[in-house]
């Protein structure tokens, strides 16, 4: 998943060379990984202004410019981005795993991340780290993630205003993304490339779900 505000690019969950997801083709300023598992830890291949498939050839290049990389629970604060990471629970790769939820702080909204969640039922703590939000991006594959109900759950109990899929192309359970949109009522929802968005654009919103392309 990429986010960028100006010349600004933040990267969630990049896949490493290992996975069998198609590694990003972009270059990244911040990489932030919920989980170390090759489907989302491959920061390192996402060195800014170097197509991935270069990334044994960009690894020799002097002064190239690698992201900030934040991987795990805590709080943080760089090129003007404020990130907050929580702790919780995950069985991807078919263990228990200690994944990150991030908050995001950015162009006055508050995005959160959360990764490679397990549960839909989420702690007190947790809950309200996650707050008021504008944007969520929620995984709905299955397979050790939330499946496609859990995640819809999940979605409403929070109460953001715009909700992103993820987590389905290439991972996870067939059927998926069928399956939350028919929960969400959005069956004929068409995935779009990308979203421009402003905190004004999302006023009034409440729950409504885009799609994004695989290939954006």
């Amino acid at each position: 998943m990429k986010v960028q505000q100006g010349d600004l690019v933040l990267v969630f969950n990049p896949p490493a060379k290992e996975s069998k997801v198609k590694v990003a083709r972009f270059g990244a300023d911040l990489a932030l990984v919920s989980l170390n598992h090759p489907d989302m830890n491959g920061a390192s291949l996402v060195s800014h202004g170097e197509p991935a498939r270069h990334w044994l050839r960009r690894q020799a290049l002097a002064g190239g410019r690698e992201p900030f990389v934040i991987a795990g629970p805590g709080e943080y604060e760089t090129k003007g981005v404020a990130i907050r990471g929580i702790a919780s629970e995950s069985n991807y790769g078919g263990e228990k795993r200690i994944n990150t939820v991030y908050t995001i702080a950015l162009e006055g909204m508050k995005l959160a991340f959360v990764g490679a969640l397990g549960k839909a039922e989420l702690t007190p703590a947790l809950k309200e780290a996650l707050g008021d939000l504008d944007i969520l991006f929620v995984p709905i594959g299955g397979g050790g993630v939330l499946a496609p109900a859990e995640a819809y759950k999940l979605a409403v109990t929070l109460e953001a205003r715009l909700i992103i899929p993820i987590h389905f192309a290439g991972l996870g359970e067939a059927g998926a993304l069928k399956a939350f949109l028919k929960e969400a009522g959005e069956d004929k929802l068409a995935a779009v490339e990308k979203l421009t968005l402003k905190k004004k654009d999302l006023e009034g919103k409440e729950g409504e779900v885009a799609v994004l392309s695989a290939s954006a």
